[in-house]
Formats: structure tokens, sequence, C-alpha cells
């Protein structure tokens, strides 16, 4: 079946349906992943958008469930070039196309996505909708201009606390915002106890269970639309606990104390971002997924500096605050797939929670 992909400047995009056969608004957004198509559309961080991938073939290792990054499929679509018609690996337990039906996700394949990717860098990200049918171009334009990405976070955050591990020495609790499985492994590995509050959860209840540290999770969503996950962020500042935030997380502490976001022209999404150290002097490649980030102009140099900054736009990606032991990133140093140069971000935090609990 044929089906189009209708942009909000007008351009229309032809592939075939593949998926659960349903048409959707979304916000179009590029991923220059190579690998990790599993991990990508169960990010949670995708909440509301529609995922283009910018390398050609998708699907040709199938489904493993154990490499997902989240109970489902987040992602609104998906718009790829070519749909392996034959998974091969030892360790899939479907294909692609199945999987999209079971989560309700459509998706097109056969799409130009080199020309769709041309188009959202050149003009930014923008809305679109799925369809089978164009004839009611007046009704499309419409339910496009309609759509919001709106409040994700509580759509995507855990309905109740669920502990994982069982660690010797140091307990964390990991706010929710829409994090990725991978977070929580890479704290497991590192011997700690992690206990996950949705992000719905008071500052009160979460100071109340004396944990020796703080993750702030990854998530979707224009970090403005988050006000009450603020509010919290402001009460735990002034505690004495250890923080450590990544993406949403990270922007989040940032409006928290002070400082502004804004949104990126077409995001940073893909394992290939290269990002600097300003104290190890050293480059890193990160794993990103982000389409805000924190205005450097807007940060007051008393309470936190940059820490790390993005080579090819100078954007801020990581803020360390002083007299804090908090320490909030742009990138996922929890990457799976992607470059693991940065997980000793986790070390430092680990080792900032400090002593053993009696």
């Amino acid at each position: 079946m044929i089906g189009y992909l209708v942009l909000e400047n007008g351009d229309i995009f032809e592939g075939e349906r593949i998926g659960y056969n349903t048409d959707t608004a979304c916000e179009v957004v590029f991923n220059t992943g190579m690998v990790g198509y599993i991990e990508t559309f169960t990010d949670p961080s995708y909440a509301g958008q529609g995922i283009v991938m910018t390398y050609p073939l998708i699907g040709n290792y199938g489904i493993i469930p154990e490499d997902t990054e989240s109970n489902r499929i987040w992602a609104k679509a998906i718009f790829i070039h070519d749909l392996a018609e034959f998974e091969s690996n030892f360790r899939t337990k479907q294909n692609l196309d199945k999987y999209l039906k079971d989560y309700r996700i459509p998706g097109l394949t056969k799409v130009n996505t080199r020309k769709l990717t041309k188009v959202l860098r050149n003009s930014g990200t923008m809305k679109g909708y799925l369809t089978s049918n164009i004839n009611n171009m007046n009704e499309i334009k419409e339910r496009i201009k309609a759509y919001e990405v709106g409040k994700v976070v509580d759509m995507v955050t855990s309905k109740e606390i669920k502990t994982y591990g069982k660690g010797k020495s140091k307990k964390v609790a990991l706010i929710d915002y829409g994090f990725k499985h991978n977070i929580v492994n890479s704290l497991l590995k590192r011997d700690v106890e992690v206990t996950v509050f949705p992000a719905n959860t008071t500052a009160e209840r979460i100071i109340a269970f004396k944990p020796d540290g703080i993750m702030l999770s990854n998530g979707p969503g224009d970090p403005q639309n988050c006000e009450f996950q603020i509010r919290t962020l402001k009460r735990l500042y002034e505690e004495n606990i250890p923080i450590f935030g990544i993406c949403l997380g990270h922007q989040l502490m940032g409006i928290a104390t002070g400082a502004k976001t804004a949104k990126l022209k077409y995001g940073h999404r893909g394992p290939n971002h290269p990002v600097k150290d300003l104290k190890k002097d050293r480059v890193y490649i990160t794993s990103q997924n982000h389409g805000y980030y924190i205005l450097e102009d807007s940060i007051n140099p008393k309470i936190a500096e940059v820490s790390h900054i993005n080579l090819n736009d100078d954007t801020v990606e990581g803020l360390r605050y002083k007299n804090k032991k908090i320490c909030t990133v742009q990138f996922h140093p929890e990457a799976c797939p992607g470059p693991e140069d940065t997980a000793y971000l986790f070390d430092e935090f680990v080792k900032t929670i400090g002593t053993i609990r009696n």
C-alpha cells in the first residue's frame, strides 16, 4: 500500500506502508545512527516524534527484546529507505514489521530519506502527517497545524516505585522522566541499588527515602512543559545530596537553577557527536537524542560552570554546579549501542555518593 508523509511546509514524501495501518501526526526528526534501531525506537525520549533513519537498511537483525531501552516503542512513526526482507541474527525473536504492528505504530519504507533529511537540516524540525490518502489536503494541513508533542513526560514515566538490584554500599533514587534501561544497568554494574521514582514524585518523598545519590533521567519533550518537575528540582537543589543528570534531567536542573533553554534547529540525534570535556581537555564521541539545549549566556556563573561543549555547534553539553555535588550532561554516557568513552561519568558519580551505609 502506498503511503505519504506530508510536512508542514507542503513537501510530500511517498513510500510503502509498513507496521500498523493508521494515520498519525508527529514531529519529524532524523537519527544518524548506522546501528541501534531497536534502542532508538524504544527510547522514551522519542515520544510524540516520527523518526527518519538516515542509514538506508533497517530491520536486518530483527527485534531482540534484551536490547530494548523500555517496554515498548515510543516513536509515533518511523520512516526508512529499505526494510530488510529477512532478519538475520541468532538472538532475534521477530521482524520489525510485526513489532511495529504489535505496538500499533505506522511507518513508511522506500522513502527518499536522504532528501528528507536534507529538508529537515535546511528548514529545521517540522511537524508532519503520515497518511494513505492525500486527496483531503486541507484537512491534513489542519491536523498538522493542531498537533503538539505536549507534556509527554507524564505519558512515559513509571506508574509506580520499583527497585532494581541490591547494592551492598549505595542506593540511588532515579527520577524517571522516561529513563532508558541502560541507565539502570550502568548503575547496577557499579554495585548500586537503584530505586525508580515516577516523575510526579514530590521532593519530600525522595528526601524521605534518604538516597545516597539522585539520578535525573533522559526524557521527551520541551523541558519548559515540566513545571512540577522543575519545582521538585528546586527543592532537591537545596539538599546536600549528590545528583547526576542526563539529557532532559540536565535541562531541568538548569532551568531549576535559573538557566533558560531553546530549541535546536534540527536537534542532535545519533551516536556520533563530538563533545569536549573542558576539565580533561579531551574530546569524546557521544550518543545524543535531544531537540533542546541550555543557553550558555543564561547560566549564573555563581551557580554552575560549563563542563562540556559540543564541537559541532559549541552548544552546552554539561554543567558542574559550584559548592554542590551536582553534575549534569546533555549527551548519553550510558549509550547502547554507541561509544562507551564517557561511561567514566558514572564512575565519578558513584565515587561522589560516598560511604558504605549502616
